[in-house]
């Protein structure tokens, strides 16, 4: 459980460089005559990632939860493939990458990096890493609560970004 927990740990700290670059990219992006849209769901995402991670703790704490290696192992992977995913997103969205829906008119959908064939790459990596992460250590609640919950959040994530985009 104490590997778990350190590993929890380290996708926390992941996650605070995350919103330490956005952050940064946003004041770029308003700069350069970025718009937000949707900023009201915004908050429901930073709330249910955190309480994913917490949850995660949570659940194998309280409940017993131990590792399972045919389920841990196979999950750890798809946490860690997640993460690389999601980072190659940013690199290829750049200075543009953010969990905040900021459009700069004008600018071109990239088209680079996972991009050329996926819309939404970073989404499906999101998806795979709520799922997994709980079951890594058999937090089988907390996949299907967290599951759930992030997919009506990206519904909504989605339509607006989509809706955004053609505003460029």
């Amino acid at each position: 459980m104490y590997c778990y927990l350190l590993f929890i740990a380290l996708i926390s700290v992941e996650r605070l460089i995350g919103l330490v670059v956005a952050h940064r990219n946003a004041q770029w992006a308003i700069a350069h005559g970025g718009k937000e849209f949707g900023h009201d769901h915004f908050p429901a995402m930073v709330s249910l990632h955190a309480l994913l991670l917490a949850s995660c703790v949570v659940e194998v704490w309280a409940l017993g939860r131990p590792f399972v290696p045919w389920l841990g192992w196979p999950m750890l992977t798809v946490v860690a493939l997640s993460c690389v995913v999601r980072w190659r997103c940013a690199a290829a969205l750049g200075r543009h990458w953010n969990p905040r829906l900021i459009v700069i008119p004008g600018a071109p959908l990239v088209r680079r990096g996972p991009y050329r064939w996926v819309r939404h790459p970073d989404y499906i990596a999101v998806v795979a890493e709520v799922a997994a992460l709980p079951l890594i250590h058999s937090a089988w609640l907390t996949a299907i609560v967290f599951s759930i919950a992030n997919a009506v959040l990206l519904n909504v994530r989605i339509r607006l970004e989509n809706a955004a985009l053609t505003y460029v």
